[in-house]
């Protein structure tokens, strides 16, 4: 699934820039709130933030293709009932920590020159995690997540703003089969162009 999904990046980068009209590069950085589903969590969102790199390559008037690679800071509060589920120590666990490597490729469309809708799949790389997650040094979470985002980012000459929804399609608990744990996240954040 790995080796797929970075195929289709390189596949849709390079024949995009094969046809590319205009190519901007910039940086960004926001707030994620975020949330995992799933009996061991609170049913609550949470904050993190997000920074990274994107580019923009645009096919025609109205269409672009936007990679990005960003790093994510998760954190979620467990639920009340966890350590009853997993043995886990409640003293650690309040609150869990981890960090991403995201790399959202986005499909754009422009509804006017300073407005577009973006949509598309993301895939995030888990770099760490709180060690202190569970007994004996279990890995409680998988190491990547596929999801599908959409949203609105407003240009206003080289600073973006921008809205995103993102909504994980793949289990990452690799404790059990008995829960599915799953994330959500919305993203709140500016851009800068710089060429």
């Amino acid at each position: 699934m790995k080796r797929v999904f970075f195929a289709l990046i390189i596949i849709l980068s390079v024949s995009s820039a094969a046809n590319a009209q205009v190519f901007t590069f910039g940086i960004k950085a926001g707030a994620n709130i975020n949330k995992l589903t799933g009996e061991a969590f609170s049913d609550q969102f949470s904050f993190g933030y997000h920074a990274g790199v994107f580019g923009t390559i645009g096919m025609g008037k109205h269409w672009a293709v936007q990679p990005e690679v960003l790093f994510s800071q998760v954190n979620i509060d467990t639920a009340s009932n966890t350590n009853a589920l997993y043995n886990f120590d409640p003293n650690k666990l309040s609150q869990i920590q981890m960090s991403y490597l995201s790399i959202p490729v986005l499909l754009e469309y422009k509804l006017s020159k300073s407005i577009a809708i973006q949509a598309g799949p993301q895939y995030s790389i888990l770099l760490n995690r709180d060690e202190t997650l569970v007994q004996n040094g279990k890995d409680a979470f998988k190491f990547g997540d596929f999801a599908v985002l959409g949203g609105v980012e407003v240009k206003v000459s080289s600073l973006r703003i921008y809205g995103r929804y993102a909504v994980g399609l793949s289990n990452i608990n690799n404790l059990d089969n008995q829960d599915q744990w799953k994330s959500q996240s919305i993203q709140l954040g500016l851009g800068l162009s710089l060429f």
